[in-house]
């Protein structure tokens, strides 16, 4: 619990660090509601509402493109093509211009690289999704890492400058952003 509560106190760019106390409204039988410190201190609370909201309304799904560059690499040479920063600009490009993509999709996720690129027409990414009614999404971790002195387990990196990149990503325009965590699970688990 303490590593969630540390995380989103540092995701917000603007925002000061809160502690994970929580404030119980009202209780009754039929509900009971709590308000963290994150929200009561938080200015940009309800527009985090409201994107949540649009990028988990029904029937539309999230467009996970924010491979690595060796990853990037990967898919492109499973179609013979070389992993060059042009070929990967060019495929997202028909990834994010596909017909009737916003019927479908709430929200892309981005790389990095691809949050500061733009069509062949000298469209931005951004903008061009923005216009489609999709949400813009960052990857903000930077990672996995072995542990050592364990089997193959690993931390995911990032923590460190994760303010300012998050400060940097929303000025370009992204709207929320992705965290992952790897897990094994072994014998006995």
């Amino acid at each position: 619990m303490y590593l969630i509560l540390a995380a989103f106190s540092y995701v917000p760019a603007m925002l000061p660090q809160t502690s994970g106390v929580c404030r119980i409204h009202s209780v009754n039988q039929a509900a009971l509601s709590m308000t963290s410190a994150f929200e009561l201190e938080n200015p940009y609370i309800e527009e985090m509402k409201l994107t949540a909201r649009r990028i988990a309304r029904q029937g539309f799904g999230i467009l996970a493109t924010d491979e690595s560059i060796p990853t990037a690499g990967k898919r492109l040479a499973s179609i013979g093509v070389d992993n060059e920063l042009e070929n990967r600009r060019a495929f997202r490009e028909l990834l994010y211009t596909a017909p009737d993509l916003n019927k479908y999709i709430s929200g892309v996720i981005m790389f990095d690289e691809t949050l500061y690129q733009s069509t062949a027409d000298g469209v931005r990414f951004v903008r061009l999704l923005r216009e489609r009614g999709i949400d813009v999404g960052i990857k903000v971790d930077t990672g996995l890492q072995p542990l050592f002195g364990t089997d193959g387990e690993t931390a995911t990196q990032g923590l460190d400058g994760l303010r300012p990149r998050c400060k940097a990503y929303r000025a370009e325009g992204a709207t929320f952003a992705k965290w992952r965590a790897g897990l094994k699970g072994g014998d006995g688990v």
